[in-house]
This record gives C-alpha cells, structure tokens and sequence, in this order.
C-alpha cells in the first residue's frame, strides 16, 4: 500500500509538471459574439446618451442568455469610425441563446430607450475562432 501511495503521488506530481509545462493550452470554448455599434444623434445629450449605456450595462443582469458583457467607447486614433462611437459585446454560449435575447421583453425595453437617440447601428455576429 505504501508504494502503491507514493507511486500515485509520484504520478500526480510528475502529470502536473508536465501539464504546467507544456505549450498547449486548454481550448477556449467557443462563443457568438453579438457586436453592436452605435452613431447617437447630434442632438443626444450626454445625459441621453448615459441612459442608453446604464439600460445596455443592465441586460446581462436581466437576460440568463447573456454568457459575456463588455462595453466601451471609441478612442481610436484612425478616424474611421464613421461617427460611431458606442460599441457593446455580447456572448452567448450558442445560437439558441441569441435567438432568445433577441425577441426578450427586456432587449425590447432597452431597444425603446435607444431608438429616440439613434442614428445608426451596426451589428455583426460571429462565432470565435483561434
């Protein structure tokens, strides 16, 4: 029994140096991206435009769907970003996902807090690749 314990410890120890060693990561799961751009109108205030970002940050909290959640705003120094300005990431673990956000009263009620403020939008959706 004793050897039989230090063999396993032995065993143990040895498989995770190896793994801590290696140069292969654990695949990344994948996930659809639902990206979506923003232009508001020259007549949004910044209060307008604040109430758009506090109702977007609040959906990940009101949807189970939403797998991931960033958001950001442009500080590129290219200038090509055509007037948008707003850019939110949302994950999702598959399509079933997306395809209930999508019509949820939640999504809905955020949709009627932007559409006033508006200009234009932009939405592309992709599945990660490595």
């Amino acid at each position: 029994m004793k050897y039989i314990s230090l063999f396993l410890a032995g065993f143990l120890l040895f498989g995770t140096i190896a793994y801590a060693n290696s140069d292969k990561k654990p695949a990344a799961k994948k996930m659809l991206r639902h990206a979506v751009l923003f232009k508001f109108k020259d007549s949004a205030t910044p209060a307008q435009v604040k109430e758009v970002e506090d109702a977007f940050r609040k959906l990940p909290s009101k949807v189970k769907e939403v797998k991931g959640f960033e958001w950001g705003t442009n500080n590129s120094p290219e200038g090509l970003n055509q007037g948008f300005t707003h850019m939110f990431f949302v994950s999702f673990d598959s399509e079933e996902g997306r395809a209930a956000y999508l019509p949820h009263p939640e999504h809905k009620a955020f949709v009627k807090v932007l559409e006033p403020h508006l200009d234009k939008v932009l939405v592309i959706d992709y599945w990660t690749q490595e």
